[in-house]
């Protein structure tokens, strides 16, 4: 069964029409290969922008591939300013190019290097770690990086080698720093930001879907507003662990793999786990862009956005226009200055090594 086209698929189509979408993809495409260009994408962005990338994913994993593009000459970057700042720290030799200077980040802007500089003068010794969601100039100031992915990981070994008593300062994101917290039993000191996206999924959002999909997984992004209240649901009892799943976009996209590969006939894991047990329906608690990539991953089941209008107009920004003229006309280029760039570099890589 193929996937229906979603919205965003289908506003384009209907601007422009499908054989000038289908023309606008050959066309990106061949510039690509004429610039020797490599395409990544996040998973938020428009359907058709990943449908022309050389690789679609999650932070983390954009960042492994940023590093690992040897033989291109150009990195392409569809998502947001911070994703491109760190391909261009990663690969300091290459040209890397964002189709929108615009395209910024709420979250990333919820914290600044002079904030972050006076947070670590209040706490002397502590470590700090920052989620990949912030400036380049803010990493300068970091000792660990880390995604959604690998959060929990990160400050794992940070206790593991820096002692049981080590102070952390998490940031920016506070909805991802109380998951951290709450898998670990530990308290940080974690910075009051949150992505405007995520945190406008609510409870009321879970518990409406909740009531209109009663047999339905649970995948949710840990910068939701919603962790809280869907851990307590499963605490008490009144939400099946095999059916809830907090994972980032790569482990949602490896959670829909599982289902289609199991047919729905493979057991659940719980909260971190795989699918559920003849799961037929799934809802969705991150940006709405994720359900494009889930469905054609597994087009058998169903994914249910918990709240259809938690869209990120910064990620929606890149259109395919945008790339076609971003590699025909080498705009726009961003580049991190050599020093920011040297010790932005050090918690990247530290982040990437954990993995």
């Amino acid at each position: 069964m193929a996937p229906d086209q979603p919205p965003l698929a289908q506003a384009l189509l209907a601007q422009l029409g499908e054989a000038e979408v289908a023309e606008l993809k050959e066309e990106v495409r061949a510039l690509a290969r004429e610039r020797r260009a490599v395409i990544l994408a996040h998973n938020y962005q428009v359907p058709e922008v990943q449908d022309v990338a050389d690789y679609v994913g999650d932070s983390l994993g954009l960042s492994r591939r940023a590093a690992a593009a040897a033989d291109a000459e150009v990195i392409v970057f569809c998502g947001v300013h911070f994703m491109a700042e760190t391909a261009s720290i990663l690969c300091p030799s290459k040209r890397v190019l964002i189709p929108d200077l615009e395209a910024g980040c709420s979250l990333a802007d919820s914290i600044d290097a002079p904030q972050l500089r006076s947070w670590k003068e209040e706490y002397p010794g502590a470590v700090v770690v920052m989620y990949v969601n912030t400036s380049a100039e803010v990493k300068a100031e970091t000792d660990y990086c880390c995604t959604s992915s690998n959060a929990v990981e990160v400050v794992r070994h940070i206790y593991a080698t820096h002692g049981e008593h080590t102070q952390i300062l998490f940031g920016p994101d506070m909805w991802l720093g109380a998951y951290v917290e709450r898998e670990l039993g530990r308290a940080m000191h974690v910075w009051d930001g949150e992505c405007h996206v995520h945190a406008g999924i609510r409870p009321t959002d879970i518990e409406a879907t909740r009531a209109a999909h009663p047999g339905a997984d649970f995948l949710i992004h840990p910068e939701c507003g919603c962790t809280t209240s869907v851990m307590e649901y499963v605490a008490a009892g009144d939400v099946d662990t095999d059916g809830v799943h907090m994972l980032s976009t790569g482990g949602m996209l490896a959670y829909a793999s599982e289902a289609e590969a199991s047919q729905g006939a493979g057991g659940g894991a719980g909260a971190g786990g795989g699918a559920g047990a003849g799961a037929r329906e799934a809802v969705v608690a991150t940006e709405t862009g994720m359900l494009y990539p889930l469905q054609m991953a597994a087009p058998d089941v169903r994914f249910i956005a918990a709240n259809p209008e938690a869209i990120c107009p910064f990620m929606k920004m890149i259109t395919l226009p945008k790339l076609r003229d971003s590699l025909r006309e080498d705009r726009f280029e961003v580049r991190v200055p050599e020093e920011i760039a040297r010790r932005a570099r050090v918690p990247i890589d530290r982040m990437v090594a954990i993995g």
